[in-house]
This record gives structure tokens, sequence and C-alpha cells, in this order.
């Protein structure tokens, strides 16, 4: 048998074992031509095979993607990567992975945090895929962030969404590790900074702000109905104290935007525009950190007031908005409310879309997009609403 240089070359790379079957080949395979692709090529096959397994080492070693080991060390991605799923529930955390099986249940405890980074740190991972759900997945991820590990926080929509698409229907904590560990291997969502505890603690502020303001509006309107001298003064007795609670919520979220610099000057640029008050500075403040740092388009669609194509051959689709972040939404929907009437750059837009036949509704949130867009463009470009409309 007739070899060139580089398939010799090639053939002491590949290491053969005593057995005749290249190191790294995993067990259970085949160890005759068929691993190659040989079967019935003959020497010319195996000339014509080694030259390409040249080259496929070539290509792959210049283009192959980094994956993190332990300590977050960076390393050329194998064919032994992996994707990992983890599954979480108030008391367990189901992990799986991809593309080979390998299921594990762990509970979600400290020691269980620590048994999941114990077994993954010596692994070479391309993506640790997590879904949010509702707060019961920070303590882990916060757990794995500290080891190094390449941990991605996902909409649990978007994961069902791609499992429905492969036509999975059932559904069981084992059977979501498995769908999250294929949708990083296949989707590979790319790591974005995770909030830090004060980031996290003023968000939760706001929300029991929310919270409290809707508590406050479920009590008056018992009291509003109410007609028992007790029952009234009951009513009245929580609404002091639900009251009392909410001042002390916007008194600390007030003093911690003082206390930051970088957030007292966004929030004196947004509140020099007409409509925008401090509680929709705020909110845009803990809840769109993005602003600023993204075009229009893309912090249109981050709020979700982008409009979106429903077209199909020659049917043209109405637009619509759809997705995005409800909590700033809606306080943007407010603020243009306002700005609609104390606005003048706003008013005449609003004005004008009325006089070209569009309804209301459609004239308002083309109204919130076009505020979103102009309070954007302040904070990158740091004017005041007077310096960028004289």
């Amino acid at each position: 048998m007739f070899l060139n240089s580089t398939s010799v070359d090639v053939i002491r790379r590949i290491n053969w074992d005593s057995q005749g079957t290249p190191a790294g080949v995993p067990c259970g395979r085949p160890r005759d031509r068929l691993d190659l692709g040989l079967r019935g090529r003959g020497t010319a096959g195996y000339r014509s095979a080694l030259t390409s397994q040249t080259r496929t080492v070539a290509w792959a070693a210049a283009f192959s993607k980094p994956v993190f080991t332990r300590k977050g060390t960076l390393v050329l991605e194998s064919q032994h990567a992996v994707s990992v799923g983890i599954d979480v529930s108030k008391e367990n955390l189901d992990m799986d992975f991809a593309p080979n099986r390998r299921p594990f249940r762990f509970p979600n405890t400290p020691a269980g945090h620590g048994a999941i980074v114990e077994r993954l740190a010596a692994m070479e991972m391309r993506v640790i895929v997590i879904e949010a759900t509702g707060g019961y997945e920070r303590a882990v991820v916060a757990e794995l962030m500290v080891a190094g590990m390449p941990v991605v926080v996902v909409n649990p929509r978007q994961v069902r969404d791609f499992a429905r698409a492969q036509g999975r229907l059932a559904k069981t904590d084992q059977l979501d590790a498995a769908v999250l560990a294929d949708f990083g291997l296949a989707i590979q969502p790319p790591q974005r900074p995770l909030p830090d505890v004060e980031t996290r603690q003023i968000r939760e502020k706001l929300a029991r702000r929310r919270q409290l303001i809707q508590m406050v509006t479920s009590e008056s309107n018992r009291l509003e109905h109410a007609t028992s001298p007790a029952v009234r003064r009951s009513i009245e007795s929580v609404l002091e104290l639900l009251r009392k609670q909410l001042q002390q919520i916007e008194n600390d979220l007030d003093q911690t935007i003082r206390c930051s610099s970088a957030w007292q000057e966004k929030a004196e640029l947004m509140q020099s525009v007409p409509g925008i008050g401090p509680q929709v500075s705020r909110t845009l403040l803990i809840q769109l950190p993005e602003l600023g740092q993204c075009s229009r388009q893309q912090i249109a669609a981050l709020v979700g007031v982008a409009p979106l194509n429903r077209d199909s051959g020659k049917l043209r689709g109405r637009r619509t908005i759809w997705g995005g972040r409800p909590e700033v939404r809606a306080n943007l929907y407010m603020a243009t409310l306002s700005a609609t009437r104390f606005n003048p750059k706003i008013r005449k837009h609003y004005q004008h879309l009325l006089e070209a036949g569009k309804c209301k509704k459609l004239a308002l949130t083309a109204c919130m997009r076009k505020l979103l867009t102009i309070l954007n463009a302040m904070i990158r470009e740091k004017k005041t609403w007077h310096t960028a409309n004289p």
C-alpha cells in the first residue's frame, strides 16, 4: 500500500491503539472500516479519507467554538462538549444532558446546588440552560455563576415553543430538563449579565409597590360598598396601613436613586420630558436598563411597542404589538396619555395620526413608540428635553 507523506502524518496523529481503533472513538462503536466511512473502498479509499481527515482536523481547529470547564477555563469545543438543561421546581432540580442523555435529580437546597457544581466541574460545557421560574432558580444560578460556569436563564415560552416544534407534547420535570438541554445545543442562547443583588432588591421593591397599589384599590372599592360600621372601620385601618407601607417603599426607591449619581442623572433627564414623572422614570431605570444603549428599533421591540407584520402571500394582515415587558409598557402608556395633552411634540404627532384616520388606540401606541425613541436618544446623548427639542 502506497501512502503520501500527508497520509502517513495523519496516521501517526490518529494514534492507533493495539486493537486497531483510533484513540478517542467512543466505546461500543464498530471498530472496522465503517468508522471512517471506508467499507469496500480499498487502499484508494483509505488515502482519500485520510486526506479528508487532515482537512477536517485543520478546519475544526480553526473554527472551533469556545466552551467552559472548571473555574471558567476557556477551551476549544470538542465532540465531548455537552449542553446541560436544569428544570427547576420548588423542591427538586432535574438535570439532563445533550446529545447524550444522563438524567439526574438533586434537591433544590444549598447541598443540592453544591452537588450540581461538583458534578459539572470536570465537564466541558457549551451552555447550562435554566428556565425562569419566578425566583426558585436564583440560588442555583448564583452558585453556577460563582463557579464560573456558562449559565443562561431563558424565557419558558421559547423553550415550550421549541418542544412543540419537535412534536414533544408531554411534559414532566425530567422531560423538561431534556428539552432544555436540546434547546441549548440547537439554539445556543447567548450569555447575558444577570442583575446584581442591589438591582434585584430594587426590582422586588418596585414589584411590591405595584402589589400595594392593587391592594389599596381593592380595599377602596370594598369601602365604597360597605354599609356596616364595623366593616368600614376594618377596611379603613387596613387602608391606612397599606398607604403607610406604600409611602415607605416609594421613599426607599427615591433614596436609592439619589444615592447613585448615574441613576440620578438619567432620572433628571427623563423627568425633563413633559409627561414623564417620578414613577415612570423609576420604572424605566429599574426595568429597562438597556435604555440609551440600543437602537430605536431594538428598544421598541424590547418594550413591546414595535409593530409586527402578519403577511402571507397576497394577504397583508394588520400590524400588532406583542411580547416585551408589560410593566414598562403599562407605565409608558400612562405617560403617553399625559404627553398627548401636555407635550407639544407628542400632542402634534397624536393629532396628525387622528386626522389621518387612525383609531385612538393605534395612535396612542404610535405615540408610545415615539416617546420611547425620544427618551432613548436623550439618555444616549445625555441631553435634556429643552436641549434636544429647542
